[in-house]
């Protein structure tokens, strides 16, 4: 089947042949005539297969021309990534259209985001906080929508989005046409489904928590994180081989140290980005890396899902996350579109067992390898590593040399220091001997 043969029109043919797409993805073939049906959709596919696409083309299909200010279609995705994903895709299908659409999410100024409600809009692309103050506010009427799609529900789960989600769907109206993708589904979900959504049609092109056939899966035990370091500093130096790779590390506190490290190797190369840099820097980063500017990103989950990187050579799991559906979507960012991509799992002892749940989701065996003799093993331990006691008797030694040095790091204060809390009876002794000061109407006489 291509394009030609679903019932698209010659504007959205037009724009998928500018891009290049003549044959759509599984997801993409079995959804469409399903969502044009108006029916319910909760949508199951694997990372890298065309999820976006396979919602957007049946919402763009069946858009009509209207003058009304307020969105008939409301798209909402867990991260701001993601929405400047969704807003390019959009932009990408829509050249001989006239689709009124915007993307909005938190930490920029929300003024911005009510002129463009307010200028008029066909489809909104949102992430659930920001868009919960636009509609609490007033600026944002909901009675509108028309479809309401979730993408990457799960995700929105594990950020704790749950609550703006149910409240959002409390306010939408409950004639509606609502749509879920994901390539994995939990129970949350499905209490979601249970409570929401009216007999919907499940449309799923693999098992939930499979992983794209075209991705060959690593293991190696490692130590501890300074010896991980060592076995990256190493292979990354195979530049021909390791031309676009993407390292996820489980928290900003380890991106940040491994940042530090790489960039001495491969200076110029590595990028990185969490949740404490900015907006813009994490754009600029993920721009150079797509561009091939840098060679080696360094991140937290934070873009794990939805971002459509591409020739992404290797992923990287410097540690192995708890959730084992976050596995998935980690080694999704390679070997997509039919490419071969390769996922390296790094993990100590203590990971193991996370590695075990992911082999039970995904329902097969990762090769595990020895570490290549060459890793020089380091005996270096960030504080997590550290044993309680031990840390604490460190952190003890270094308050008695911080007391010898410096003399007592706690004192008693001095006596015109100390301060007592004497509430209104102290403002009113103030007044009493200040008198009543001056207002800005009053005139010194």
């Amino acid at each position: 089947m291509t394009f030609s043969d679903l019932n698209l029109n010659r504007f959205l043919l037009n724009a998928l042949d500018d891009l290049g797409f003549a044959v759509p993805t599984p997801i993409q073939e079995k959804a469409f005539s399903v969502i044009m049906s108006s029916k319910d959709v909760v949508g199951v596919a694997q990372t890298g297969t065309g999820k976006t696409f396979a919602y957007l083309l049946p919402i763009l299909r069946q858009h009509t021309y209207s003058d009304q200010k307020h969105p008939r279609v409301l798209i909402i995705v867990p991260t701001r990534e993601l929405v400047v994903q969704v807003v390019k895709d959009i932009k990408s299908l829509t050249p001989y259209i006239n689709v009124r659409f915007a993307g909005i999410y938190g930490g920029t100024n929300i003024n911005t985001d009510k002129q463009l409600v307010h200028a008029g809009l066909d489809v909104l692309v949102a992430t659930p906080g920001r868009l919960l103050d636009l509609a609490l506010d007033g600026v944002l009427k909901l009675k509108f929508i028309q479809k309401f799609v979730i993408d990457e529900v799960d995700e929105m789960m594990n950020l704790g989005f749950r609550p703006q989600i149910i409240t959002l769907m409390d306010l939408l109206p409950k004639k509606r046409q609502s749509i879920l993708f994901s390539a994995t589904l939990t129970k949350e979900v499905d209490d979601l489904l249970d409570t929401f959504f009216k007999s919907p049609v499940k449309i799923e092109v693999s098992t939930s928590g499979s992983p794209l056939d075209t991705i060959q899966q690593q293991a190696y035990p490692v130590p501890n994180f300074y010896t991980k370091v060592n076995f990256l500093k190493d292979i990354l130096q195979d530049k021909k081989t390791f031309n676009k790779v993407l390292v996820f590390v489980k928290n900003k506190k380890q991106a940040t140290i491994l940042f530090d490290e790489m960039e001495l190797a491969l200076p110029k190369q590595v990028a990185v980005i969490h949740s404490n840099k900015t907006q813009n820097y994490r754009f600029r980063s993920v721009e150079k890396f797509e561009k091939g500017s840098i060679s080696v990103l360094i991140a937290t989950d934070i873009i794990a899902r939805g971002l459509d990187l591409t020739n992404v050579s290797h992923v990287i799991n410097f540690d192995i996350p708890k959730e084992p559906e976050n596995y998935i979507h980690r080694i999704g960012r390679t070997g997509r579109a039919e490419q071969i991509g390769t996922s390296i799992s790094l993990f100590t002892e203590a990971e193991a067992d996370y590695l075990g749940e992911i082999e039970f989701l995904m329902n097969r065996e990762i090769d595990v390898f020895d570490l290549p003799e060459s890793i020089e093993i380091s005996t270096q331990l960030i504080d997590e590593e550290i044993p309680r006691s031990e840390l604490e008797l460190e952190l003890s030694k270094e308050k008695k040399t911080e007391e010898v040095a410096g003399g007592l790091a706690f004192h008693e204060k001095k006596e015109k220091n100390r301060k007592v809390n004497l509430g209104g009876s102290y403002r009113r002794e103030l007044v009493k001997k200040y008198k009543k000061p001056l207002t800005r109407g009053q005139k010194k006489k």
